[in-house]
């Protein structure tokens, strides 16, 4: 009996894990306001798909609600892997309707922004609860060691779930992706242009290798 009750285990063991490889794996794209969230959850979406998931500005929180595209097949090398992308609003601590003022919007404007950007901090928190997995995208010209970073990273190490690194706009002459990795050694991270595609396929096949 034990050995048929083994036999049955690993045979069960054995489609799971079929099941698991073949299912789409849930994974959000976070990060503050203007660090690029977007602009890589499109270049991933358009590589794939020939879509694109949401608009970008350079004013902030541009995306003030959580997009999904499901079913996005990532290939790279001899791996494949099939995501629900979620592009989500940018996380910030403060949400300031002077802000958006001091980019030309009119105070009404800049107030509606405002709050629905607050509402979105809200709902991207919520996500956190449906995902099995981040990528967090850092602006690499920036001081790594901000609230949101600190945060994000350990909500993630606190449920267990994998997550991944894109030190962004290594385009930019003032980037020091090495910041990022030196801040948080112990998870992966791949610097990258979401905007030009530098390094992109590196980051498509750690990908891959990280959420399969």
């Amino acid at each position: 009996m034990g050995i048929i009750k083994k036999i049955k285990q690993n045979i069960s063991g054995a489609f799971k894990k079929i099941f698991k490889r073949g299912r789409a794996r849930r994974i959000g794209i976070y990060g503050p306001p203007n660090a690029g969230k977007t602009t890589l959850a499109n270049r991933i979406v358009r590589d794939f798909t020939g879509d694109v998931v949401g608009s970008v500005s350079d004013i902030p929180h541009e995306t003030r609600r959580a997009h999904r595209r499901e079913g996005v097949t990532i290939t790279s090398n001899n791996s494949a892997i099939t995501l629900d992308v979620v592009d989500t609003p940018g996380l910030a601590t403060k949400i300031d309707f002077q802000d958006f003022m001091a980019k030309g919007l009119s105070e009404d404007e800049s107030r509606r922004r405002a709050k629905e950007a607050t509402e979105g901090v809200v709902e991207a928190v919520r996500w956190l609860d449906d995902l099995e997995g981040v990528i967090l995208v850092m602006d690499a010209t920036e001081d790594p060691f901000t609230q949101v970073n600190v945060t994000v990273i350990g909500n993630m190490e606190a449920r267990k779930l994998p997550l991944l690194i894109a030190a962004n706009k290594i385009d930019l002459d003032n980037s020091a992706p090495s910041r990022i990795k030196s801040a948080f050694p112990q998870h992966p991270m791949v610097p990258i242009s979401a905007l030009h595609g530098d390094n992109i396929d590196i980051l498509y096949e750690k990908i891959a290798e990280h959420f399969g």
